[in-house]
């Protein structure tokens, strides 16, 4: 039965659609079946997996609003991991839902159909609290939010975790945090060097090991539609990903088996 984990994090510009692809990614190479599921109107993630939004027939606006299934909307892509793609027409879908029965738990409901096929299924979320991402929080049982280490990035995170008390509390005790996951970070930054420090010492266990460092393999391998573990293996971008996915499986006691 998969484990689903939303990547989500209120502050923009973060690395959470790059960190959503390229753990998918990764977690494919360790042998995981995963699903990442788009729920951000941008569809950077559904761009990013080399798919156009334009020519999305099934997305997860369809699935959200009851005209299609998860299972009609997905896509294999390039990175071997199954897709639901967004496009232009989830930006209108929050106004639809809210008319619509248990809107919280559209998404959760959708899951329930295709679980047992997947060992992850990663949601990549709104950078904003609406409730697309209300969804996410409902239908997941962990969060991972990525982060840079500047100065905005304690305070952004004190909304996030307030709203994710809120959901465990009112719609889904069963969610938890999985981790703070450090991004674009450049061990040369005193600034850097020193949030991170803050966040060691006030999350503990909570912050993954592993940090993404800022990359340029990492940065150009979106436009070409592909993770970075496909785009450059050797760069230091995949081997951040692939450490990270070997973290997550050694925190759930899962063998890993690199292809």
């Amino acid at each position: 039965m998969a484990k689903v984990i939303a990547i989500t994090n209120q502050k923009g510009g973060v690395g959470k659609t790059t960190t959503s692809i390229n753990l998918a990614a990764s977690l494919v190479k360790t042998q995981r079946r995963v699903l990442l599921i788009d729920i951000d109107p941008q569809g950077n993630a559904t761009m990013g997996s080399g798919v156009s939004k334009d020519k999305v027939e099934t997305s997860i606006y369809d699935v959200l609003i009851g005209t299609g299934t998860l299972e009609q909307a997905t896509l294999k892509v390039a990175g071997e991991y199954d897709l639901i793609a967004s496009n232009a027409q989830l930006s209108g879908a929050e106004i639809e839902l809210i008319d619509l029965d248990r809107r919280e738990k559209r998404l959760r409901r959708a899951i329930d159909d295709v679980r047992n096929d997947y060992d992850y299924i990663l949601i990549d979320c709104p950078p904003s609290l609406n409730l697309l991402t209300v969804n996410a929080l409902v239908a997941a049982e962990a969060v991972m939010i990525p982060m840079q280490c500047e100065y905005y990035a304690l305070e952004g995170l004190t909304a996030l975790l307030n709203t994710i008390k809120k959901v465990r509390a009112k719609l889904n005790p069963q969610l938890q945090i999985a981790g703070l996951l450090r991004t674009m970070f450049d061990p040369r930054n005193n600034l850097a060097n020193e949030v991170s420090a803050q966040l060691r010492s006030h999350f503990g266990d909570k912050l993954y090991r592993t940090i993404i460092p800022r990359n340029i393999r990492l940065a150009e391998a979106p436009s070409f539609g592909k993770p970075v573990i496909s785009y450059d293996l050797h760069s230091k971008g995949a081997e951040a990903y692939l450490a990270l996915a070997g973290e997550i499986l050694r925190r759930e006691q899962q063998p890993t088996v690199t292809s």
